[in-house]
């Protein structure tokens, strides 16, 4: 039985290291473009190496005017992003999992309807969305941070909401009587004993909200109009796109410092992640 089986076991292997070796392929000409000279990045005929590394192409990017704001902003708004998307859809998935009311059912298929609409329909009414909401709120307005925050915290809410719904559905509701009768209070338990319990799913949904929100180009070019202090790191690469000829070094460059917090994020939470994927599955 041992020698029938690992054929198919070799041959498993083998599809996944292939297929590890085509996604990481992009990655890997990201980045050696990134440290190619001018020269090997505009031949006409590429090599998947190079002899002659260099930093050129980083030297302009951080040489950039504002590229520390842009990168900050960037922070800032996936940040923001990632914890509020994480505490309303704790509290939310709480509510549509423990207490039964009207319409609950009703909710959590509109959850579910909002993640098959396309982003690019909902760009221009949302344009006109946060200009009317600008001049009632301010803050959250064109041109701000905060229309960001608010656009990605809307889209991220859905699967949030449905990824911790099975979280909280695996924590018996024994365990909320037994503190209930220590003398424990809802909310309590809410935070000292529910939250703890699945912060691997809030894990595994964080990285995906700040992915979003990080490697965001559509709402960042459409909201942040005339003030440019406010733009985020995708728009700095904007700078490297010439009528001319562009500046492919510049750009793979810019695209490899943006991928280094994404990276830096995901291995912070990987140990969680892979738990929380682990048991979405299971609920």
């Amino acid at each position: 039985m041992i020698r029938i089986r690992r054929p198919y076991r070799l041959a498993a292997e083998a599809s996944a290291v292939l297929i590890a070796l085509v996604v990481a392929f992009p990655l890997y000409w990201m980045v050696l473009s990134a440290f190619k000279p001018a020269g090997e990045v505009q031949s006409l005929h590429p090599k998947p190496w190079t002899l002659h590394p260099s930093l050129d192409s980083f030297r302009r990017v951080f040489w950039q005017e504002d590229f520390g704001r842009y990168f900050l902003n960037s922070l800032l708004v996936a940040g923001a992003v990632v914890v509020l998307s994480a505490l309303a859809a704790f509290l939310a998935a709480t509510a549509v999992t423990r207490f039964r009311f009207r319409f609950r059912t009703t909710v959590l298929i509109m959850f579910l309807v909002a993640q098959m609409v396309p982003v690019e329909a909902l760009t221009i009414p949302l344009f006109f969305l946060m200009r009317d909401l600008g001049d009632a709120v301010p803050g959250v307005g064109l041109n701000t941070l905060g229309s960001l925050i608010l656009v990605h915290l809307a889209f991220s809410l859905p699967f949030a909401v449905w990824m911790l719904r099975g979280f909280v559905q695996a924590v018996p509701e024994s365990l909320e009587e037994a503190a209930m009768i220590d003398g424990a209070s809802r909310a309590r338990f809410l935070w000292q004993v529910l939250f703890p319990l699945v912060l691997p799913g809030l894990a595994a949904t964080s990285i995906f909200s700040f992915i979003s929100t990080w490697n965001d180009f559509l709402f960042a070019k459409s909201f942040i109009i005339s003030a440019t202090e406010n733009s985020t790191l995708p728009m700095a690469l904007l700078v490297f796109f010439k009528p001319d000829q562009n500046d492919w070094g510049g750009i793979m460059a810019g695209s490899t410092v943006m991928t280094l917090p994404v990276l830096v994020f995901f291995v912070l939470v990987q140990r969680r992640l892979v738990s929380g994927l682990a048991g979405a599955v299971k609920g």
